[in-house]
C-alpha cells in the first residue's frame, strides 16, 4: 500500500506545526463522578475540571505592543489560572486559533510555536482543535483538568476565615494605564518595564491553587481576572457571608506604587479595580504561618470572613461598603 500525505495546504501545516512537539495523551483519567455546574472558575464532570477563556485582538492584546509569544502566554495563563483556582492541574487542552487575515507567514508561524511550546512545557496535551482567518485574531482555549483530593469552590468561606491573596496586586492594570497614556515611558526605568511586562505576559504561581488544597485549605478561592473589588464580592454573594478587608493590608505591587506616585494617581485603584491578575483570592481557617512556611511565592493576609452579606472595606476612617468597580471586556 502506497503512503499517503495530506496535501501541503497552509492549515495543515500550521496545524502540525503545533502539534509536533506536543505532549501524549497519558494521564490517569479520574475516577469520581463529581458534578459542578456554572458559577465557578471551573465547572467540573465525570471528575474533570472544564475552563474556556478567549483572548481577542484588540480587546485582550495588540501585537503593536506585545509580541505573538506574548499574546499567547497570557491567553494560556488566563485559562490555566482557572484550574488552580479550583485546586487542579490542567491536562488537556482543545485549541482554535483565529488569524487575522493582515498577519503575516512569520507571525503565524511565531503563535503556532508558542502555543505548542507554551502547552509542552505544562505537560498539558493538545488533542484537537480548529483554525479559521477573519479580519481581527482571536484565541480561543477549552483547558481540561483534574483535581485534588477536594475542589476549591467560590461558595466555601466561612465565618471565622481569613481572606489572602497571593503575590501582589496592581501590576497588570498599572502596566496597561501606562501604555495607554505614556507609552513613550515604558522603557524609563525597570519599574514600568516590569509592570508592562506583566501586563502582556503576566507570570503567576500556577501550582497555587493545587498546594493549597494538599495543606487541607477548605475556604473559598478564585481567581482575580476582573478586579479584587469584583471578586471579594463574588465570594462574599456566593458564599452568602459578610467579608471585611483592610486596606492596609491590600498588598499593592511597588512598582505599582512608584508609577502612581510619579503621575499622582491612587495606587489603591489599580489593586482593587485592575483586571488580568490572575493570582488567587482565596479564604482559609488555617494559620496564615503555614503559607509562608510552604509556598515560595508571598501569601497576603487582607481581611477576614464574619456572618452576614456583601463586601467591605475598612481603614481608619471606618468601613464601607466595597463597590464592585472592576474590568469588564463588554
Amino acid at each position: 500500500m502506497k503512503n499517503y500525505a495530506f496535501p501541503d495546504l497552509g492549515e495543515f501545516r500550521f496545524v502540525n506545526e503545533i502539534l509536533k512537539d506536543s505532549c501524549s495523551l497519558e494521564h490517569e483519567v479520574p475516577c469520581r463522578r463529581d458534578w459542578i455546574s456554572a458559577g465557578d472558575d471551573c465547572a467540573q464532570f465525570d471528575g474533570w475540571l472544564v475552563t474556556k477563556d478567549m483572548s481577542a485582538e484588540g480587546s485582550h492584546f495588540t501585537l503593536d505592543w506585545s509580541t505573538p509569544e506574548e499574546a499567547v502566554e497570557k491567553c494560556i495563563v488566563s485559562n490555566v489560572s482557572d484550574i488552580s483556582a479550583m485546586g487542579g492541574e490542567a491536562k488537556i487542552a482543545l485549541l482554535g486559533i483565529c488569524h487575522n487575515r493582515a498577519w503575516s507567514a512569520a507571525t503565524r508561524s511565531r503563535v503556532a510555536k508558542a502555543f505548542g511550546e507554551g502547552l509542552f512545557r505544562r505537560g498539558i496535551a493538545l488533542v484537537g482543535g480548529d483554525t479559521i482567518a477573519a479580519d481581527r485574531g482571536l484565541f480561543s482555549v477549552t483547558l481540561i483538568g483534574t483535581p485534588g483530593k477536594a475542589t476549591l469552590r467560590r461558595s466555601a468561606a466561612k465565618p471565622g476565615d481569613s481572606v489572602y491573596v497571593v503575590g501582589t496586586l496592581g501590576k497588570s492594570a498599572a502596566g496597561l494605564w501606562l501604555m495607554m497614556n505614556h507609552p513613550e515611558l515604558r522603557s524609563k526605568c525597570a519599574e514600568y518595564e516590569r509592570l508592562v511586562r506583566y501586563h502582556l505576559c503576566p507570570q503567576i504561581a500556577e501550582d497555587a491553587g493545587k498546594k493549597l488544597v494538599e495543606l487541607g485549605v477548605t475556604g473559598a478561592c478564585m481567581d482575580i481576572s476582573d478586579g479584587l473589588s469584583s471578586e471579594v464580592n463574588h465570594l462574599a454573594l456566593s458564599s452568602t457571608v459578610r467579608i471585611e478587608i483592610d486596606k492596609e493590608s491590600v498588598p499593592i505591587d511597588p512598582d505599582a506604587c512608584k508609577l502612581a506616585s510619579d503621575f499622582g494617581l491612587d495606587p489603591l485603584e489599580f489593586a482593587l479595580n485592575g483586571g488580568e491578575e490572575y493570582q488567587l483570592l482565596f479564604t482559609s481557617s488555617l494559620n496564615e504561618s503555614i503559607f509562608r512556611e510552604n509556598f515560595s511565592y508571598p501569601v497576603y493576609k487582607i481581611g477576614s470572613v464574619f456572618e452576614g452579606e456583601n463586601a467591605y472595606i475598612k481603614d481608619g476612617n471606618g468601613t464601607r461598603v466595597l463597590v464592585a468597580g472592576a474590568w469588564t471586556h463588554l
